[in-house]
Formats: C-alpha cells, sequence, structure tokens
C-alpha cells in the first residue's frame, strides 16, 4: 500500500468548527466515525484512499471538533450538519460509510434525503431498537472496557489503541458525555428513523462483525428489512469496530460497492 497524504481543514457549519480530514481522489467517500471516537489515522482510512476520494469528520464535540454546542442535542442534528458540510464542499454524489454510531448518522442523512448519495453503507449501525437483546450500556463500564467490547481479538484493540495513556481516557470521557447529550433517551436508537428508511432510494450495504458484542446481529436484519435496496455482508473474526479489526475487508466491500 502506497503512502497516503492527509490534509486537515476546519470548516465552520452551525456555529459550531468541524474537523475535516481528507485525502485521495476518485469518487467521494464520507466516513462517520464509532460513539467513542477514533485515531486520527487507522489502516481502513488509507486503505480507502487509495482509490478514493475520503473525508473523516469528526462530529461536533468528539475529537478534534472541539466545540460542544449546546443545543446539539440528536444524531438528525449531526446529520443535518454533514448534509450542509457536502453542500459546502460542492459535493453531490458521495457514498456514506457509517460506523457504530456513525452509522445511526448516516441512516439519518439518508432518510433526510432519499437519492442524495450514492451509495449508503452501514457498519454495525446504532439507530434501530433490537429485537431481541440490547444495545450495550456503556454507562456500566468503563471507558477502556467500552473500547475493549468493540474487538473480538485483544490484540487488535492494542495495535489500535496501544498503552491507553491519560489523554485518550479524557478524549473517551467527553465522547461518552456527547454520546449522552445526543443519544441517551431512548439510549442508542430512534423510534422514528425504522419508519423513515422505506424512502431511501439508494442502494445499500449493511456490514456487521461475526462477534459483535455492542449491537446485536438482529439489527443488521432489521436495517436490511428497512430499507428498499439492501443486502448484508458478516465479517468473520471481528468485533463491532470491524473498521479498526478488519480494515483491509472492510476496504475491499465497500471499494467494490461502492463501484458497482
Amino acid at each position: 500500500m502506497t503512502s497516503v497524504n492527509w490534509t486537515d481543514s476546519m470548516l465552520e457549519l452551525a456555529g459550531v468548527k468541524v474537523h475535516l480530514s481528507r485525502a485521495g481522489s476518485g469518487k467521494k467517500i464520507l466516513v462517520l466515525h464509532h460513539d467513542f471516537g477514533a485515531p486520527d489515522r487507522l489502516p481502513f482510512y488509507d486503505e480507502l484512499a487509495q482509490s478514493f476520494e475520503v473525508l473523516v469528520p469528526h462530529h461536533p464535540g468528539w475529537g478534534r471538533s472541539v466545540d460542544r454546542p449546546a443545543w446539539l442535542r440528536s444524531p438528525r442534528d449531526i446529520a443535518a450538519i454533514y448534509a450542509w458540510l457536502l453542500a459546502d464542499l460542492g459535493i453531490t454524489d458521495a457514498s456514506v460509510v457509517g460506523l457504530g454510531f456513525g452509522g445511526w448518522i448516516a441512516a439519518e442523512m439518508a432518510s433526510q434525503a432519499p437519492n442524495a448519495y450514492h451509495r449508503l453503507i452501514l457498519v454495525g449501525a446504532m439507530g434501530i431498537k433490537p429485537a431481541e437483546g440490547f444495545i450495550a450500556d456503556q454507562a456500566l463500564v468503563s471507558y477502556i472496557d467500552y473500547a475493549k467490547l468493540g474487538f473480538h481479538d485483544p490484540a487488535a484493540f492494542t495495535r489500535v489503541f496501544g498503552d491507553v495513556t491519560t489523554d485518550q481516557l479524557e478524549q473517551w470521557d467527553i465522547c461518552r458525555e456527547m454520546s449522552f447529550r445526543t443519544a441517551w433517551k431512548p439510549y442508542m436508537y430512534s423510534q422514528t428513523l425504522p419508519h423513515l428508511l422505506g424512502g431511501v432510494r439508494i442502494p445499500a450495504l449493511v456490514v456487521w462483525g461475526d462477534d459483535d458484542k455492542i449491537v446485536p446481529h438482529c439489527v443488521q436484519d432489521q436495517y436490511a428489512a428497512a430499507l428498499r435496496s439492501a443486502r448484508t455482508e458478516t465479517v468473520k473474526n471481528s468485533g463491532h469496530c470491524v473498521d479498526m479489526e478488519q480494515p483491509a475487508v472492510l476496504a475491499g466491500l465497500v471499494a467494490s460497492f461502492v463501484n458497482k
């Protein structure tokens, strides 16, 4: 894999400064990260940037998007901000990849604008109440234990996060506060989204790790049933964080789907 040159910028949207990383060229892919954030540079991003122009924003209040607007109260609000971001950049044909909590935001974007995007890829997406079981409640465990819960193989967690620093714990604390602010009652799902997904006209790919301990696997089928045109893929030897644990496999699935 050749090296990737990433550029970073800050955009002001809805009175909030949003951090954006960008690399590659070709078809545009917007990648939306997990509820506990993501490291700035991940192999998954680099894999995609070999063939596409990849845009990775930090949700408002998460990571390097440090502004924490008091009015921000729903993933639907964040979805509207990202639609604004793409409009300001003059991008009209992006595919959207949503990871976990970012998958919920991506699904909201598609429900608000059924024809606006090229492809929708949801990976372990929150946003729908599981028909069986529950979405793991991060309030019941430590910050580090919640992050570890996202992995099938503990070695994969170590590969991504290494020896967890105090700064990383502080970042997870901030992410948790923003998650609770935007997705607390009901916790990590929308009562309206399932009813709106039927309007989405673009093809969707719904991906799950075979050992997702955060979002029950039944939600994959629920998303596929709610969307008009969706197919599913399950990634072996992966937990909730498929992008971090099996980056090459996920990038291959995304690339194949986007290029259809």
